[in-house]
């Protein structure tokens, strides 16, 4: 298991079209570090967005597309996501506000 800081959890939010609507229920959905755990995803949401809390955590585990150049194959890099749902008085986090 990795030695993770909690500015190395949260890798970057992800920004589709059913992620902005289940904004609205207080769901915010980020690109994470394949190692991290939910708590680990949990305390680095609440030390880098200020007012945060968060109810739960659901992470999913992402693997490599196909990918084809010419006649070798291969895959992209895997993925872990994680859907953070805050809690009815916590505060929205403000890096998705201008979106």
């Amino acid at each position: 298991m990795a030695d993770l800081k909690y500015y190395d959890v949260i890798l970057k939010p992800v920004v589709t079209e059913q992620s902005m609507t289940a904004m609205g229920e207080k769901k915010y959905t980020f690109y994470v570090h394949p190692d991290a755990t939910k708590t680990q995803i949990k305390e680095a949401v609440q030390k880098m967005f200020e007012g945060t809390k968060v109810e739960s955590v659901n992470t999913m585990n992402l693997k490599g597309k196909k990918k084809r150049r010419g006649m070798v194959y291969g895959r992209t890099a895997a993925k872990k996501k994680a859907i953070v749902t805050l809690t009815e008085d916590s505060e929205d986090i403000q890096i998705f506000e201008g979106l």
